[in-house]
């Protein structure tokens, strides 16, 4: 790196046309021999000036969060997806492998979704794990992210990577990396891994057609799918399959998993919804290109279709690109269709769980449920009236579901869930899987159906039970290299001044997981401390003795530039009686409340 390209980049930084941070990582590119083949282009782009290019590409280092590693693809640099950045990525998780005690040899499975170079970037994976002595099972092509789950603790492997960025917009990639429980890494794995990553400098790699031949890297596909699925049909708790339905997989993996899966276990009055099957990492067919089942707009083709061609569906299952969440939506008395939220499918299958175990007579008072602190209490509420556990002290990302199952065992696991469309149930892998959600959500319709009722109807039972809940969701997007700075004073806001009320609602504590406190917000004294779980969550409390009760949870995305505010209100029903009354308050109160919070951030953020 010469005198002149130095001095030029910090003339940059000095006239604020780059960052600090993009200038160090510039320079630390340009100065490692490991990094030769980008220093042309680099250069590059600094001779023609291209600030704004070379920001986007070096302002941070992606780092692992809730969800891996992931972001925009690009030609190089840290910040973006790319040969580099994924090679260093599977390099540091096989160093770590390495200094975690696995001296020589290991094994581990790969595998990737439908998203433009995946399948690229899974064989680089697999060619950088061979280099290191790893026996590489590598899937044939894409696969549900709950089947790399299944094969890592199938195959006893060491480590596992699935090549997805999820939900995000077609210009996304990321690497997943996986232990051998089959879980996404947690502590310390996820930042010993990021230390490696850090000092990677000149990353071996082998032939992908050598390694194939020598079996290095072995394929794999058919014989562990059929497994994969016949375990997950074991799961099935009922016989009825009266239900209609029709299934979009939004151009990912799901036909692999979730589509097979119900048709073998008798489902065959649910369609495939043709215009979203044909997997296609640009995602044509979806509005806005994106794969989100969250989303609501993602259901709008198919619901034109259903009245186009007068389909008879009583429900539309979506499932993301790597097919480990489900969305769903169910007909309504008016023909229509009526969005099931994750918080809701999740207390509508723990019920159903619970209730056949009651059934059955084989309920226990150790079986147990698990879910984050950012999920419905309509959850615990569900699994207190059974008399069974709930594990709900948990930070967000299915990782601590399957910790906490690795930690209570399986043997009384019932369910997991998240309120981002996260469902899991059995004992055959360690993530969240779309097609356990859509098994279970078939079965309780089917049953509902036969007595007249839907799922609309039984969720009614549930708040008629346990007092209506309301959930909402509010995400601020901050996104360049002064979003972190952005998120970060919205969360040094709410910690050192607290808001005491948003909209009609005062709120009377605020806990704090990174600090381990709870703050009386009036009075500002401690009113208790946290041992765990710690994060950078905070969650806002009404007064617990109101006949509404909001509760408002905020924290940074470990995974997407925004901040995300996760609302709850529960309002009493007395005697079991005045549902709509509650409904009304309760989502009255809600709206009001993400207005106000709304209002507050957008005033914060133009300060």
């Amino acid at each position: 790196m010469s005198a002149e390209t130095i001095s030029t980049i910090e003339q940059a930084r000095d006239a604020g046309q780059l960052t600090a941070a993009t200038v160090t990582n510039v320079k630390a590119w340009l100065c490692k021999d490991c990094m030769s083949q980008y220093h042309d282009r680099i250069v590059e782009m600094i001779d023609a000036e291209q600030w704004g290019k070379l920001d986007e590409l070096f302002w941070t280092a992606i780092p692992f969060g809730t969800g891996g590693r992931r972001g925009p693809m690009g030609e190089l640099g840290p910040a973006s997806i790319n040969d580099r950045t994924i090679a260093e990525s599977a390099h540091g998780l096989a160093c770590y492998l390495r200094e975690s005690g696995v001296a020589e040899g290991g094994a581990a499975a790969v595998t990737c979704d439908t998203r433009n170079k995946s399948m690229h970037f899974a064989r680089l994976t697999a060619t950088t794990f061979a280099a290191h002595g790893i026996k590489v099972y590598l899937f044939e092509s894409h696969r549900a992210t709950p089947a790399l789950s299944f094969a890592v603790r199938k195959l006893d492997c060491d480590i596992g990577v699935m090549i997805s960025a999820s939900h995000n917009p077609p210009a996304d990639n990321g690497f997943k990396a996986y232990w051998s429980n089959g879980s996404q890494v947690i502590p310390p794995h996820d930042n010993g891994i990021i230390t490696q990553v850090e000092n990677a400098d000149v990353i071996p790699s082998v032939d992908y057609s050598e390694a194939v031949a020598s079996g290095d890297i072995e394929i794999i596909g058919a014989a562990l799918d059929a497994q994969y699925i016949d375990e997950v049909a074991a799961l099935c708790q009922s016989s009825s399959r009266d239900i209609s339905a029709v299934f979009t997989p939004l151009h990912g993996v799901g036909e692999t998993s979730i589509y097979r899966i119900l048709q073998q276990v008798g489902f065959q009055k649910v369609d495939i919804f043709e215009d979203h099957r044909k997997p296609d990492g640009d995602f044509p067919n979806v509005p806005n290109h994106l794969p989100n089942p969250e989303l609501l707009e993602v259901f709008d083709p198919v619901i034109d279709w259903i009245r186009e061609t007068n389909h008879d569906a009583d429900l539309i299952l979506a499932s993301d690109p790597d097919a480990d969440r489900l969305g769903v939506m169910v007909r309504n008395r008016e023909g229509g269709f009526t969005p099931i939220t994750g918080n809701q499918t999740g207390a509508l299958i723990t019920d159903y769980l619970l209730n056949k175990r009651q059934v059955a007579g084989t309920l226990s008072a150790e079986d147990y449920v698990v879910e984050t602190l950012v999920t419905t209490p309509l959850v615990k509420a569900v699994a207190d009236g059974y008399g069974a556990r709930t594990f709900n002290e948990l930070l967000v990302g299915f990782k601590w579901i399957a910790q906490t199952i690795e930690e209570n065992g399986g043997d009384h696991f019932v369910f997991g869930c998240e309120e981002s469309i996260g469902f899991l149930a059995g004992d055959y892998c360690r993530d969240k899987d779309g097609a356990v959600g859509a098994l279970f959500i078939l079965e309780l319709a089917a049953e509902l159906k036969a007595e007249g009722k839907t799922l609309l109807d039984h969720l009614d039972t549930l708040f008629t039970r346990h007092g209506y809940h309301a959930e909402g969701q509010k995400s601020i997007y901050c996104t360049g290299p002064t979003g972190k700075a952005k998120i970060d004073g919205l969360m040094q806001t709410l910690r050192e001044n607290p808001p005491a009320e948003f909209g009609p609602v005062r709120f009377v504590e605020v806990a704090d997981y990174a600090a381990g406190t709870r703050t009386d917000i009036l009075g500002g004294q401690s009113v208790g401390t946290i041992e765990e779980p710690t994060g950078d969550l905070l969650i806002y409390k009404s007064d617990p003795n109101s006949s509404v009760r909001v509760q408002i949870a905020g924290r940074p995305s470990g995974t997407e530039p925004k901040i995300k505010f996760y609302f709850f209100c529960q309002s009493d029903l007395p005697d079991g009686n005045g549902l709509n009354k509650a409904r009304a308050a309760g989502d009255s109160v809600m709206k009001e409340v993400q207005e106000a919070l709304a209002a507050w951030a957008d005033e914060q953020l133009a300060d």
